[in-house]
């Protein structure tokens, strides 16, 4: 009798679960951005939100919700109820690299989220300020060796990802710099540009509008290849750091226990979008680097969620970095 009342009970949830997410979304749905409004992770969450928003017939209203380099808003995110209508756009800082940095960590990037969709990656392109006397990056390497210490690079905060990546290329490079933290990329890039810092690793979809006005001067840009938007400006790899590579990479994620097929909703709402090729088009113009189909998917982003933190523990250990 009691198996019987289980199954019953089981069966009505599972009624109402399906009822719920064919119902879903009944009202705006929030997106939590932990940086501050105006940086490359803010323009990128809005640009898929408002897209994805028209194929779920709902407003996507985004939560810049920034501190401690992301870890504020991931939090925020993981308490959220599970229902599909508060979703964290996460990246490499806090939702792979952050367990590593972090010996006290409110969540955790794998067992307190349901991995949504993923976002294509964004290259980073280290500038200098115009005036700076390196005019290239061998010069610069040899500026920082000859300076410890003296070359200031400013950030998006601690544990973004041009913290983490100005960090891995002076322990690659062999150099100390001075970290300068900013609540958010633009008015760290802002600085840069008035010449209070030296340099900035800044992401290609707010440093390409810069450089082509020639605010900055680009150095070197840590994908694999050069960019087509920046065909003089090469390589760390080819430089100076031989087999350098890193992106910042994105995903969207729920709270942990949020409904299967609210994840799917969603998801199938951003595959048609990002199966639009004026729209992908539009992000391979900012240098932004499209991925294969098959790794836009919640399931993909679960196992590179979980690859990256695994990455970042040994990353961290080598580069020395540690943030408590």
């Amino acid at each position: 009798m009691k198996s019987t009342m289980k199954l019953g009970a089981l069966a009505l949830a599972f009624v109402a679960q399906a009822a719920f997410a064919q119902a879903y979304p009944t009202k705006p749905i929030t997106w939590i951005v932990p940086f501050a409004a105006g940086g490359p992770t803010d323009a990128l969450a809005r640009n898929v939100a408002e897209r994805v928003a028209r194929e779920l017939g709902q407003p996507i209203v985004i939560d810049n919700a920034p501190g401690a380099g992301g870890t504020v808003g991931a939090a925020k995110a993981a308490r959220a109820a599970p229902d599909g209508y508060t979703l964290l756009v996460g990246h490499m800082g806090y939702m792979g690299a952050a367990p590593a940095l972090y010996k006290k960590l409110s969540y955790d990037p794998v067992k307190d989220f349901a991995p949504v969709f993923r976002f294509p990656d964004t290259p980073l392109v280290l500038m200098v300020r115009k005036e700076h006397p390196a005019k290239d990056i061998q010069a610069l390497v040899a500026y920082g060796k000859a300076n410890p210490d003296k070359l200031f690079i400013s950030n998006a905060g601690v544990g973004s990802s041009s913290h983490l990546i100005a960090a891995l290329f002076a322990a690659s490079a062999g150099i100390k710099v001075s970290q300068v933290p900013y609540k958010g990329a633009g008015p760290a890039l802002v600085d840069v540009i008035g010449g209070q810092v030296d340099g900035i690793f800044d992401q290609t979809n707010t440093a390409l509008p810069q450089i082509k006005e020639a605010k900055v001067r680009a150095l070197a840009v840590t994908s694999k290849v050069r960019l087509p938007q920046l065909k003089d400006v090469p390589t760390l790899a080819e430089t100076v750091l031989p087999g350098f590579e890193a992106s910042t990479w994105y995903g969207v994620y729920a709270p942990k226990g949020t409904p299967q097929a609210v994840l799917d909703k969603v998801q199938t709402a951003y595959l048609k979008v990002m199966a639009d090729k004026s729209f992908t088009d539009k992000m391979a113009e900012q240098a932004i680097q499209l991925l294969p189909t098959d790794q836009y998917t919640g399931a993909a982003l679960g196992k590179h969620t979980e690859a990256e933190v695994a990455r970042w523990r040994a990353v961290a250990a080598k580069a020395n970095i540690a943030l408590d």
